[in-house]
């Protein structure tokens, strides 16, 4: 069992990236780091015509761009009720809309850059993993229809095999809106596209203090020192001390994930039906699918820390997976692997600026939509092709105390727990 990403296993950074080291004097737009907000975000500056200066203190893509389980489903972190209890209805539905126009907005991107990776829109179905969950799932259908114009499907248990390969859940919610790739093959199809475009790309090459002047900023580098006019911060769950006051609005959270040597074709269709993208209703969640070479992928945590041990974490998730999956129980696991989300402490995706830095971050789980979506957001705004964002006018909650150590995690661990508990 390897334990690095199996999507970068499979799909190596390719050697033909436009990838550079001369530096110059002056860009209209620096941004630090190479994930899908940074990339998405270049990609609409070059478009207009800006001058972008992307680096990243790894490879390319490097962090969760590469490590998630390359599922794109609407919603955020958030409940959409509570978002609408805490916002207010208006904002609340722009917020919804905005969940499913990303996973649309990943469609259109895809197809226009000829991105290859393996995209396919089969829909998801959430899974109710206590009978009390999907009790409430019916009257939430509902509601999302009657709000939002947005249909789900109630899948009883006793028709569940037609969606998933398992007795072990007691019903769910289908959604035809959803989407599955492969995270390396589309983060390094961004990387590609927009150096085409005329963006810079800069690996390995950390990015050292950033100084305001009298005409934008200094941005210090490994590679040397450049002015700009504007500079983006996107490093969401790689977030450091950078730019202070940044890192107090977001922390990062483990997710880990293993995938299973390919399956038989009959193996396949009887776990996925339909090959959905899947999660459970728990609070500490799985989420699970095929691959398009036919493996089974398994991801969750078992608590929030960022860095348990690999072989440790294999094991306990390929327990989680045989107890819903026993036909898996002989199926050798063949990578083990870890991303960082980025979450805030309202549960919601940011667009923001301290001190002129622009940043967007807290995607929690949903950042292969939500941050291309955001991303581009930002870069919209800063080409004057939007004049607002929904995500910029909410305020960001803050913890207490809170700077860089993550202290409260184990705390708020054992809280969740005590929530699925009683769920």
């Amino acid at each position: 069992m390897k334990t690095e990403p199996f999507w970068t296993d499979e799909f190596p950074r390719p050697d033909d990236m436009s990838v550079t080291n001369e530096l110059p004097s002056s860009v209209d737009v620096v941004i630090v780091g190479s994930g899908y907000t940074g990339l998405n975000a270049a990609r609409v500056l070059a478009k207009s015509g800006a001058s972008v200066a992307v680096f990243e203190r790894n490879t390319i893509g490097w962090g969760a761009s590469s490590r998630n389980g390359g599922m794109a489903t609407p919603g955020l972190k958030l409940d959409i009720s509570k978002i609408i209890k805490n916002y207010g209805a208006e904002l609340g539905r722009e917020f919804w809309q905005a969940s499913v126009d990303a996973i649309d907005l990943l469609d259109t991107i895809i197809n226009e850059e000829k991105i290859d990776c393996d995209w396919h829109r089969n829909g998801h179905c959430s899974l109710a993993y206590k009978q009390s969950h999907f009790d409430e799932m019916e009257e939430y259908a509902e509601w999302l229809d009657k709000e939002f114009g947005h249909k789900k499907t109630l899948v009883a248990k006793s028709e569940i095999r037609n969606e998933i390969g398992t007795d072990a859940f007691y019903g769910g919610l289908s959604d035809e809106t959803s989407g599955g790739l492969q995270p390396a093959k589309y983060v390094f199809g961004l990387a590609t596209a927009v150096g085409k475009q005329g963006v810079l790309l800069y690996e390995n090459s950390q990015v050292k203090p950033i100084k305001k002047t009298s005409k934008g900023f200094q941005v210090s580098t490994s590679n040397g020192t450049v002015h700009a006019n504007e500079v983006i911060v996107a490093t969401n769950g790689y977030t450091d001390l950078l730019v202070p006051g940044l890192r107090p609005r977001v922390f990062p959270v483990g997710s880990y994930i293993i995938v299973t040597e390919p399956l038989t074709g009959d193996l396949k269709k009887i776990l996925s039906p339909k090959n959905r993208m899947f999660y459970d209703s728990k609070i500490f969640i799985n989420y699970f699918r095929l691959t398009s070479d036919g493996r089974f992928l398994w991801g969750g945590r078992n608590n929030l820390s960022t860095d348990l041990d690999l072989i440790d974490s294999a094991e306990q998730l390929q327990k989680q997976m045989v107890s819903v999956f026993p036909e898996l129980k002989d199926v050798s696991i063949t990578h083990s692997w870890t991303g960082k989300l980025g979450v805030t402490f309202d549960l919601m995706p940011h667009i923001g600026c301290i001190n002129g830095i622009h940043y967007a971050n807290g995607y929690s789980g949903h950042g292969l939509s939500i941050a291309t979506y955001l991303g581009t957001e930002l870069g919209l705004m800063l080409t004057g092709q939007k004049d607002r964002s929904p995500f910029e006018e909410i305020n960001t909650r803050m913890m207490p105390l809170y700077r860089n150590k993550t202290w409260f995690l184990p705390l708020a661990e054992k809280y969740h727990r005590f929530l699925d508990w009683m769920s």
